[in-house]
């Protein structure tokens, strides 16, 4: 008897359910880090897990197999060379579970699927980079008819009057 075999189906449709693991793997594999409930990160865990081992070596046929569950093409090029090459020596056990609680509104329980070397440190590095970016001319002013409560030249004032 093959006991324990099968899987979670979620409460959802076939191909919602795939589409929904299918997503969640590929912004696992884009940002290395979701917040998801426990019953779908077991559920995208072990759809993770067999990708990861299969970009393990790089072959035609492995990154076919792959790109047939990962459409995204950029996030199917990092886990053939990024993620799969760092993973090269570990056996399995490439992702884990940390558990936040339970959600405010139905207290489901929340948890945090993150690969194994995820480092918080790296994702600090890259938001310090975006937010050094200068913004654009003139973003911080304000208009300053708003400010003055003045109408610009040109347009005429047609508050609380009706068009009769």
């Amino acid at each position: 008897m093959r006991h324990r075999t099968g899987f979670n189906p979620l409460s959802c449709m076939a191909a919602h359910r795939r589409a929904l693991r299918r997503n969640m793997v590929t912004s696992l594999f884009k940002f290395e880090r979701i917040t998801t409930t426990k019953p779908k990160a077991a559920e995208v865990r072990r759809a993770a897990e067999r990708l990861i081992t299969r970009s393990k070596s790089d072959s035609v046929h492995n990154r076919r197999q792959v790109a047939r569950f990962i459409w995204d093409k950029a996030v199917l090029h990092k886990l053939f060379a990024d993620i799969g090459p760092r993973m090269r020596e570990r056996e399995g056990g490439y992702t884990r579970i940390l558990k936040l609680g339970l959600r405010q509104g139905d207290a489901a329980h929340v948890v945090v699927l993150e690969l194994v070397d995820y480092t918080f440190e790296k994702s600090l590095k890259k938001r310090a980079r975006t937010d050094s970016v200068p913004a654009r001319k003139g973003a911080g002013k304000k208009d300053a008819s708003r400010v003055s409560g003045t109408v610009p030249d040109g347009q005429s004032q047609k508050i609380g009057k009706k068009k009769e």
